[in-house]
């Protein structure tokens, strides 16, 4: 019994010591010297430091001339800031009809270059991703590009599919995926990044890779299991099945689903409406919650606990200093 009451402490000290840890991690990506208050604790970073992580980018404005216009890239991506009521939300419009929406090198360095200046503008406060094809979302990585890779290329290809996946999962705001259409393979891994999905109801949604001899490589096989649980994730994954809009939201891989319009943008339109709900909402405390979420449910309760605690404390100090 002694034996065992003293190495009590010791465990309890090394769980505290790794929830510390943890809560450090979520600190580090609120400010460079934040300290959670309490048990936790290191320099405290001010509202300047902290605001300074939101502001734009070095060349920046080049991507957000006015808020004014479609902003003009290359015609494989549309990156629309909008106006007037729906000034704050932004559309990444996937463009590729030829090649069904399929994610080539040149539209992913398109992607993460989007990506990379949104991340960092403090008048973005929610993104839609969307197709401007009809019927289709993104067929997945551009099988045709692809095939005409050495052995060597197939790797790195796919690992900058992945980095762009990530850094949309990882953008502070909230983001609502649009699927109207074909959502496959990386199709469906880019929307799984998202923090929302809206498909309609003849949307076709999975990951095939399977039937390719492959496994999901974009996220797929982490993210799928996080929204609709792991048993049916494995059993989607093993039999590469395909679901309509219905069946998706049946199973939680969607939250809302709606009967396509003869526009065919039925999940854009709600999309709008979503986003639109979004842009009153004070924009620390939605880049906050976001963070607050997105990092408590990779831990334990107690631990996510304090991550929504040293949260809520920067957040509340920057309370009318950043609107």
């Amino acid at each position: 019994m002694a034996v065992a009451a003293s190495a009590a402490p010791g465990a309890l000290g090394t769980l505290q010591a790794s929830r510390a840890r943890l809560v450090a991690a979520c600190c580090a990506r609120l400010g460079p010297r934040w300290r959670l208050p309490g048990s936790w604790t290191c320099p405290r970073v001010d509202s300047t430091i902290w605001a300074r992580g939101w502001t734009p980018a070095a060349g920046g404005a080049a991507w957000q001339r006015g808020y004014s216009a479609e902003v003009k890239t290359e015609d494989e991506l549309r990156v629309r800031y909008l106006e007037e009521e729906n000034r704050g939300i932004v559309v990444l419009g996937i463009n590729r009809a030829y090649a069904k929406n399929s994610l080539s090198k040149n539209l992913i360095k398109m992607l993460s270059k989007a990506v990379d200046a949104l991340k960092s503008d403090k008048k973005v406060r929610t993104i839609i991703v969307r197709s401007e094809v009809p019927g289709i979302f993104c067929a997945g990585a551009d099988l045709k590009e692809r095939a005409k890779m050495s052995s060597s290329e197939v790797g790195p290809f796919v690992s900058k599919i992945r980095a762009m996946i990530n850094e949309i999962a990882n953008l502070p705001v909230p983001t609502i995926a649009a699927i109207d259409g074909l959502a496959l393979g990386g199709g469906l891994e880019l929307a799984l990044a998202c923090d929302i999905r809206v498909a309609a109801s003849s949307a076709k949604m999975g990951l095939v890779e399977t039937k390719l001899a492959i496994i999901p490589g974009g996220g797929g096989t982490q993210r799928l299991p996080r929204a609709i649980g792991m048993s049916l994730a494995k059993e989607l994954i093993f039999s590469a099945r395909v679901l309509d809009g219905q069946e998706a939201k049946s199973v939680g891989l969607i939250s809302h689903v709606l009967e396509q319009n003869q526009e065919g943008d039925a999940a854009y339109r709600k999309a709008l409406d979503l986003a639109r709900e979004f842009l009153p909402q004070g924009p620390v405390a939605m880049r906050v919650a976001k963070l607050a979420i997105n990092q408590g449910m990779e831990v334990d309760l107690v631990t996510g606990l304090a991550i929504e605690e040293a949260c809520y404390a920067q957040q509340s100090s920057l309370a009318g200093k950043w609107s």
